[in-house]
């Protein structure tokens, strides 16, 4: 038995959005779905039991960089995996530890057997293989782990991109020939190619005939403007599987996830809802909204009039503008509380207008309000 089942329950008419579930080890996952991302074994800031109550996530994303350099592997396999380690028992996806690895270490060297690092946290030398980054998401015990992959940074060159890509592929090779525990862990590839269209068509070919049970688009939102991201995501999505899920990594603003979702994508994650709370930021239906501003020192209104999250229940906009001038730690809990749920009620309400065949008036009608051009 495998451990990632996949239902395609309805291909929107007009779009190609897609509406499915997710049938993973530690419960099902309806998709579209943004993902919250847990670095370190924890969604800053907050408990498991508020992810599940306040946000009602039922997957969230944690780095094997991070958990591999602090507390360890064998110590998370210790205590039982990563889903007890953390006292949370819905699903864990886990990416590969390939991305911190070229973008956190400024010192590195990349060999066909792995990238020798230095650590960010102490400077330590450190060696990452595919199969060491296997060994790591065994022992944490993801319901979904992500191939070793090197994400080349933008902009790079035709040369520079194609051997990365090629690398990528006998990477992902190496990955599933190691990975054996696939009734409990279901392990996705990583289409790379950068900016360049005909080696994200090899690999694609490349990487689907090695039939891993879900697909990610890696190396797009790394910095190249806007109309570059959308001519990538919408050539590659289609060109994945349609029976397989589709992972569109490292996107978290309203108008990325919706783009990513009319392109056919299943899946999205991004640190940027707690990144935003900590910085004072909130995203709302009126676009983003800046808690240090002054206007905001008697304004007795909720951060959002259209959000049900259980700060915008709560607390005034004059009470979050307090806390965050006298930095106060609540004021980034009830952030990241609203800007989590924003966007986990953001794919609720794009799952509800694909089942009513209903996403581009959705889409249209959101822009409107927040303020978006498109």
């Amino acid at each position: 038995m495998e451990a990632l089942k996949f239902e395609v329950k309805k291909v929107e008419k007009d779009t190609g959005a897609r509406l499915g579930v997710l049938h993973l080890p530690h419960g099902d996952v309806e998709t579209p779905v943004f993902m919250p991302v847990g670095t370190q074994a924890t969604v800053k800031s907050m408990t498991t039991d508020e992810m599940k109550e306040m946000i009602n996530s039922y997957i969230i994303l944690s780095n094997t960089y991070h958990l591999f350099l602090r507390p360890g592997a064998e110590l998370i396999k210790n205590a039982g995996g990563l889903h007890k380690f953390m006292n949370w028992d819905r699903n864990i996806l886990t990416d590969s530890g390939g991305f911190q690895v070229f973008s956190l270490s400024k010192i590195r060297k990349i060999t066909e057997d792995g990238v020798e690092f230095r650590s960010h946290i102490d400077g330590s030398k450190k060696f990452m293989s595919p199969e060491d980054s296997m060994y790591v998401q065994n022992c944490l015990g993801s319901d979904i782990m992500m191939a070793f992959d090197e994400c080349a940074p933008y902009p790079s060159t035709y040369d520079y991109v194609k051997n990365s890509m090629e690398r990528t592929i006998r990477w992902a090779k190496r990955c599933k020939e190691y990975h054996k525990n696939t009734d409990k862990q279901a392990l996705f590839g990583i289409v790379q190619g950068g900016m360049f269209e005909d080696l994200r068509k090899i690999s694609v070919k490349e990487t689907v005939a090695l039939d891993f049970p879900g697909y990610a688009i890696g190396g797009i939102s790394v910095g190249e403007p806007k109309e570059e991201f959308l001519r990538i995501l919408r050539y590659t999505a289609p060109l994945l599987p349609e029976d397989k899920p589709r992972y569109l990594m490292g996107v978290g603003t309203p108008d990325y996830l919706l783009e990513a979702v009319l392109s056919g994508v299943d899946m999205c994650d991004c640190v940027l809802p707690t990144r935003m709370a900590r910085n004072g930021s909130a995203i709302t239906h009126y676009g983003r909204i800046n808690m240090l501003n002054a206007c905001h020192t008697e304004d007795f209104t909720t951060l959002d009039p259209d959000c049900d999250c259980y700060t915008c229940k709560n607390y005034t906009r004059a009470y979050i503008h307090h806390l965050f001038k006298s930095k106060e730690i609540l004021g980034a809990r009830l952030l990241s509380i609203h800007n989590l749920r924003f966007l986990v009620n953001l794919m609720e309400n794009v799952r509800q207008a694909i089942k009513e065949d209903n996403l581009l008036k959705f889409k249209d009608e959101f822009y409107k309000k927040y303020g978006y051009l498109g």
